[in-house]
């Protein structure tokens, strides 16, 4: 089955490469829906490279998975990876470049992204968080939202009502915390999904379930 972030690709490359961002809360599918676009285009024989930020190890680094059990080698990025540098050295062109944990990557990162879109014409499909626990834009994803020629919300909902999910509530204890870090790796033991009421007022009760 052609998903949309594959048939956006398609038609990316028969005119120019884009930058796309897809941004949603936790639980929102970005991790299986990089996954399932890889499997589609590898069924294909038609190759793309995957990456993700060297951060996330929740897993383990330079490994994209999903919470239904699907996973992938990724290449893991940091301050230092040179992400233009290597898409341009690759012995044969990218159809596409799929990244994961976008909202971990630097500026450095997100514009060297811009280029392979510019002067690769490899089409650039970065998946990520938008806000933070605190509500603050990460760095990933504020040069994404500048940069990006398509962005898109990957929607899901609240963990408390029926509401669209927009901010992330970190959690200890079963507590809600609004202070600390801005990055602190985890899942569903430590970030819930929330709508706007919620992650100012969430259902302490259901917390402690």
């Amino acid at each position: 089955m052609i998903t949309k972030a594959k048939q956006e690709v398609e038609a990316s490359k028969a005119k120019m490469a884009q930058l796309y961002f897809k941004y949603g809360t936790m639980n929102s599918g970005k991790s299986i829906e990089i996954l399932k676009v890889a499997h589609n285009y590898e069924e294909q024989g038609k190759p793309v490279v995957i990456m993700t930020s060297a951060i996330d190890n929740r897993d383990e680094i330079g490994v994209v998975s999903s919470r239904i059990g699907m996973r992938e080698k990724a290449v893991p990025i940091d301050d230092e990876f040179d992400v233009f540098g290597y898409v341009a050295q690759l012995a044969a062109k990218p159809y596409c470049i799929l990244i994961d944990e976008a909202q971990f990557l630097s500026k450095k990162n997100i514009y060297e992204l811009a280029r392979v879109v510019d002067e690769l014409d490899v089409p650039v499909m970065a998946f990520g968080l938008k806000n933070d626990f605190q509500n603050e834009l990460f760095e990933g994803s504020k040069y994404l939202l500048l940069l990006a020629d398509k962005i898109e919300e990957i929607k899901t909902i609240c963990w408390f009502c029926s509401k669209k999910a927009t901010m992330v509530l970190r959690t200890e204890n079963g507590k809600p915390v609004y202070e600390g870090s801005q990055i602190q790796i985890g899942g569903n033991e430590a970030y819930l999904p929330v709508c706007r009421k919620h992650w100012l007022k969430p259902d302490l009760e259901k917390m402690k379930k």
